[in-house]
């Protein structure tokens, strides 16, 4: 029983060792153990850059026009409380 348990042990080690070197492996470096070099060109990054620039600038302003709604006025919060009032009321029957 004690070989058993460590022959469990090793094979446990072992399995952890190559998962974990698996892992290593598989972050881009080439046969050799270096890493490959970079494909995109100068000009790339930098349209990268402007088209992610361009897109949260999108984003943000359309979020912005969203955001602002107009303050209710009394009359229209108490509208409002008294509608989700009674569909509460409703639920619960």
């Amino acid at each position: 029983m004690i070989s058993t348990m460590r022959r469990m042990k090793w094979l446990t080690l072992l399995l952890v060792i190559s998962l974990s070197a698996s892992g290593a492996f598989a972050q881009g470096k080439g046969r050799d153990g270096r890493a490959q070099p970079q494909q995109m060109s100068q000009k790339d990054r930098q349209q990268m850059r402007d088209d992610m620039r361009e897109a949260y600038r999108d984003h943000d302003r359309g979020r912005g026009q969203q955001d602002r709604q107009r303050p209710m006025s009394r009359e229209e919060r108490d509208k409002l409380r008294q509608d989700i009032q009674e569909a509460n009321k409703q639920i619960r029957r």
